[in-house]
């Protein structure tokens, strides 16, 4: 401004036909105004006088041709840019230095833009994706496989396991029976329908029985102890004439001697050895 009437409200001195500035309604010179209240340039350490530009960033002041990049010195002004260890840096120079790279595509991710974190490594938004369907992950739950994320519907559409029984997605554990995935829970015994996981159990004809079940329904009874004989009492038993024996019942009725691997008489529903048959 330039005055005709009035005084430096500092050194006193007339501002007429001088050029002046204002200060909380007072007037001042040039020269006092400066000295009293001009802000000292970050860069170059001078005061930046009332005449020019004074830009601020958190506290700090430049002239407007002080305020540029400090690794590649291109100008800052009316230009995105970001503050690291107190120096102001371009955009680009920012990015080459401290920017994290996308798993994804290995690009840059420019500062200003949104940025997602997942298992210690960062996704441009529009790169965290469902690897099937192409849809934005965000915050929605998801699986990864061989390093790809997917959603779990798409996820549970191409990989995951179907329960044989409830024929629902099997999300973890199971059991595998027959060649076939079934949820614990849902791995039952045909007979009783106790849980198996984890307990002894028959096949026959492709459903799993506990051992009691098996024993009731299918089982041969032992000629001599009349208990049944299943896989579970031992791999050996006797079988002769429709009549089956555990390997450990097959004795001579008479002098109870193991006929097992031995010749044997019968007479009527007892067997016996050679010795006591011919008696």
């Amino acid at each position: 401004m330039t005055s005709s009437n009035t005084d430096c409200h500092y050194c006193l001195q007339s501002l007429r036909g001088r050029k002046y500035a204002l200060r909380e309604e007072n007037a001042y010179c040039v020269s006092c105004y400066d000295s009293l209240f001009a802000n000292p340039c970050e860069e170059c350490k001078q005061p930046i006088e009332c005449d020019s530009k004074d830009l601020a960033y958190k506290g700090r002041h430049w002239h407007e041709r002080c305020f540029k990049c400090a690794k590649c010195s291109r100008s800052l002004v009316e230009k995105p840019f970001a503050a690291k260890d107190e120096l102001l840096l371009c955009t680009e120079c920012y990015s080459d230095e401290y920017s994290s790279k996308c798993f994804h595509c290995q690009k840059t991710i420019m500062p200003g833009s949104r940025k997602m974190e997942f298992k210690g490594s960062s996704w441009h938004e529009s790169c965290f994706v469902c690897q099937y369907c192409r849809q934005p992950l965000g915050t929605k739950p998801l699986i990864t496989k061989d390093n790809e994320n997917y959603c779990v519907p798409c996820f549970e559409k191409q990989f995951a396991h179907h329960c044989y029984s409830c024929k629902k997605v099997i999300t973890s554990g199971g059991v595998t029976y027959h060649d076939q995935p079934w949820h614990k829970e849902c791995f039952l015994c045909a007979g009783c329908k106790t849980h198996l996981s984890g307990q002894r159990f028959i096949s026959k004809d492709e459903y799993p029985y506990c051992v009691d079940c098996f024993s009731k329904l299918y089982a041969k009874k032992c000629a001599a102890c009349k208990k049944p004989i299943t896989a579970l009492g031992g791999p050996k038993f006797i079988s002769f004439e429709e009549r089956q024996w555990h390997g450990e019942c097959f004795n001579c009725a008479k002098c109870s001697v193991s006929l097992v691997g031995q010749g044997f008489l019968t007479r009527q529903d007892d067997v016996l050895c050679h010795e006591c048959g011919s008696a």
